[in-house]
């Protein structure tokens, strides 16, 4: 199978020949090491890369490095974030507006949802890196989906937000009504690339949802569905992200929200892919979910290789699981860790073992 054809297997509940592998997000300093290089699509480096090569040429490096890196790994998939827009000069640049000075957390809402109702939702030229990723494929003749992000409707930190779902909800729901229509834009300026596979939602959860169930399926549910439809209207995937326990939204999070995929699947606060896989398996998607804050970051070789078999094992049958780690691979995780995961997934579909040059993974 092609990658394309892996990935869309698992996503339509078929068997693939293997489990499809990617990275949600791996940064900096293991891609520099695995790459041999300062990695450009970190978004750490984008103001090096941007002093040093200019704007066109930084984000040229970025669809680069993102391609180089996944087949260097063996990946399947791309997850690609929008480039930063090109600098406007400095007389061109708007002023910034005051934030309002009030204790008042539901009319510091009130006020963001104003300016938010009033600005564009994105720049035409954040697009750049996925026209750029499409074109460097085609050049290479290969062929890996694009998975790409419409994150707006989470809560994560967002005091002033969580506090006003309770003090005043017409002001939340027109925040979440806002994100809506911006989601929407980005989710058609998807469409015209030829993205299919969109991730919706946002992080909301720790040890336990920082909001009630019944607010999840009051303020955010209905919103998200809305993105689900239409994204499904087109062909394409919904894939809903957040990590933390969901287990008492679950439901809400999966089925109510129509989606096809769950990303960020986070096993240290007790998602179990197994459980989900139980559950869910013939209608969803599962991206992960191997755990990188502390499994990948400081668990020995062989405790990492019996994960990884112990959760490829979980997501298997008919389909329904990406591999990957549960969320960001850091600078906490060691390079001999990452690879010790990556050769224990090839050696269970009996691909060649991944050796790096010594300089680039020590």
């Amino acid at each position: 199978m092609t990658p394309r054809q892996r990935v869309e297997a698992a996503l339509n509940h078929h068997q693939p020949d293997r489990t499809p592998f990617f990275e949600y997000v791996l940064l900096s300093p293991l891609a520099d090491k695995f790459l041999g290089r300062r990695y450009a699509a970190d978004p750490d480096n984008w103001g090096i890369f941007l002093r040093e090569r200019g704007w066109e040429d930084a984000v040229r490096q970025n669809a680069t490095d993102r391609i180089e890196l996944a087949l260097l790994l063996g990946h399947d998939l791309i997850y690609a974030i929008p480039n930063p827009s090109q600098p406007l000069p400095h007389s061109a640049k708007p002023t910034k507006i005051p934030e309002i000075s009030t204790d008042n957390p539901v009319e510091r809402l009130r006020a963001r949802n104003e300016k938010a109702a009033d600005k564009a939702p994105f720049s035409d030229d954040e697009f750049l890196i996925y026209h750029l990723l499409k074109e460097d494929m085609h050049r290479r003749n290969v062929d890996l989906p694009i998975l790409a992000p419409a994150y707006r409707h989470g809560v994560w930190t967002d005091v002033d937000l969580m506090q006003t779902m309770i003090l005043a909800p017409e002001v939340a729901h027109e925040h979440f009504s806002i994100a809506t229509r911006h989601s929407l834009a980005l989710i058609e300026e998807y469409f015209t690339i030829g993205i299919d596979q969109i991730g919706v939602g946002g992080d909301f959860s720790g040890t336990r949802p920082l909001i009630s169930p019944d607010a999840y399926r009051e303020f955010i549910m209905p919103q998200v569905r809305t993105l689900s439809r239409r994204i499904h209207q087109n062909g394409g995937y919904a894939i809903n992200a957040s990590d933390g326990n969901l287990w008492s939204v679950i439901d809400a999070f999966l089925t109510g929200c129509e989606v096809d995929g769950y990303l960020e699947i986070d096993m240290f606060a007790g998602m179990d892919l197994r459980k989900l896989k139980a559950a869910y398996g013939d209608r969803v998607t599962f991206y992960g979910n191997i755990d990188c804050g502390n499994l990948l970051s400081f668990a020995t070789p062989e405790e990492i290789r019996k994960q990884t078999i112990a959760c490829l094992e979980a997501g298997m049958g008919n389909g329904g699981h990406i591999f990957c780690a549960s969320n960001a691979i850091t600078a906490s995780i060691p390079p001999e860790n990452y690879l010790t995961m990556v050769n224990a997934y090839r050696e269970m579909f009996g691909l060649a073992t991944l050796r790096m040059d010594s300089q680039q993974a020590n």
